[in-house]
């Protein structure tokens, strides 16, 4: 008796593709945080570099590199870990986390991290549904 191959998950082959998303995301969050405050260029990877170790340490889980495509649990996993990580980084190197920056942060790279990955997931449902009619 032949047994069917598992399916591939979408995403899973290049996981790589999407962790430059993910990294494009982070870097447009930096740059949009700086020139809303004002900061010079000059001081964009002792800002950055906080939510890139983040981000790193959550892309190193293994769930995250093999679905990256889902927003739970996976997308949520990457949003929290760049956040609290690079919320926690700054914090203890002097970075500066007072007023509503945490809240700010949060929103804004949930948005960008968590909501790219809407897109995908809409495509998906889209496909499912048409395929239903076929």
């Amino acid at each position: 008796m032949e047994t069917q191959p598992e399916p591939i998950v979408p995403g899973s082959r290049n996981p790589l593709k999407w962790f430059a998303i993910d990294l494009a995301c982070v870097l447009v969050f930096t740059v949009i945080g700086m020139a809303s405050h004002g900061t010079p260029a000059g001081e964009f990877l002792q800002t950055v570099w906080p939510f890139l170790l983040g981000l790193a340490i959550a892309w190193a889980l293994p769930g995250v590199r093999s679905l990256p495509l889902l927003i739970w649990p996976t997308g949520v996993i990457v949003w929290a870990g760049t956040t609290v990580i690079g919320l926690a980084l700054r914090a203890i190197t002097g970075g500066g986390v007072s007023g509503a920056f945490p809240f700010v942060t949060a929103g804004v790279l949930a948005l960008l991290i968590v909501g790219w990955r809407v897109i995908p997931e809409l495509q998906e449902r889209r496909h499912e549904k048409q395929a239903r009619y076929l």
